[in-house]
């Protein structure tokens, strides 16, 4: 399954608008050394990198990771969509990023373009779900949907991952590999029902610093 990148136009300024041109001429966020911000895509490198983990890499795996879970047999030939419920990503690397990004990504590729294959449970809003579940069954709010305020659906997998590293630094540069591991649990059986993985290595003469 393909699925579809947009790239966003920034437009400019018109010459025949000469108090426009002027005005746009001196606008804009300049960074210390005076180059103006820069707009990209987040799958294109910029002139501001490091040997880490970066948009175009997150962009690169997460889309990856997407088509791959689509492909296999207990997603594609399910008779009624398999829930999901993510499980936190275990970040093994040296470098300090936000690695729930990556799942975060990869349900909202197959939100948008799975076409209802999948189902991902809410999780994380447990404690909202069952206040709302509870004022229903006082009657306190209506339940429209379902008078009887069934319990919650249970997951059938969990999808998680774990990134790895090796850091090789001399006074060459500095140089990292990692590896991208993603799998699907069975939630009853605990077999691992899909894994796939990616692997990025980068060399840099300077080390940067990632937040």
């Amino acid at each position: 399954m393909k699925l579809f990148r947009t790239n966003i136009s920034i437009p400019v300024c018109g010459a025949a608008l000469a108090v426009l041109v002027a005005g746009c001429a001196s606008s804009g966020v300049k960074n210390p050394s005076g180059v103006s911000v820069t707009h990209m895509t987040a799958d294109e490198q910029g002139f501001v990198a490091g040997t880490g983990v970066e948009s175009q890499d997150m962009v690169m795996v997460a889309d990856k990771m997407a088509r791959s879970i689509l492909a296999i047999p207990q997603i594609a030939n399910a008779a009624t969509p398999p829930t999901i419920v993510l499980n936190p990503v275990d970040n093994q690397t040296r470098f300090p990023i936000n690695k729930d990004i990556f799942l975060t990504r990869i349900r909202a590729q197959l939100n948008s373009k799975a076409l209802g294959k999948v189902m991902f449970l809410a999780r994380n809003q447990m404690e909202a779900l069952e206040k709302e579940r509870n004022l229903k069954r006082q009657g306190t709010v209506t339940a429209s949907a379902d008078p009887n305020v069934q319990e919650f659906k249970g997951a059938d997998y969990f999808l998680t991952g774990t990134l790895q590293g090796m850091s090789t630094r001399t006074t060459a540069g500095t140089s990292d590999y990692i590896l991208y591991d993603f799998h699907l649990i069975d939630a009853r059986s605990s077999g691992i029902v899909w894994e796939d993985s990616a692997e990025i290595k980068k060399q840099g003469l300077e080390d940067a610093a990632y937040r």
